[in-house]
């Protein structure tokens, strides 16, 4: 991960999203994080719109607090728990 103060930026941000492949480039101010470049080249679209989608994340730290708490369930359980709601 590269850090780069936005004021002393010395090429376009363009120039900098092209440079990275895996790389996160985190951009600050007064040494803050404000933003971050990073590739989106092997993501698909879907994943992305999920990934910020506050609902979605929602969901998904409930199931980690339900998972952390001893709440799972196999996979014939969640088959048979999917099939009794249909």
């Amino acid at each position: 991960m590269r850090t780069i103060e936005i004021s002393t930026a010395s090429k376009p941000l363009c120039d900098y999203a092209n440079e990275i492949d895996e790389e996160v480039i985190v951009l600050t101010s007064n040494q803050r994080p404000i933003a971050a470049i990073v590739s989106l080249r092997n993501v698909d679209k879907e994943s992305l719109l999920l990934s910020s989608n506050p609902e979605f994340i929602e969901i998904i730290n409930k199931a980690r607090q339900d998972f952390d708490s001893g709440r799972r369930l196999s996979f014939d359980e969640m088959k048979q728990a999917v099939s009794e709601r249909s």
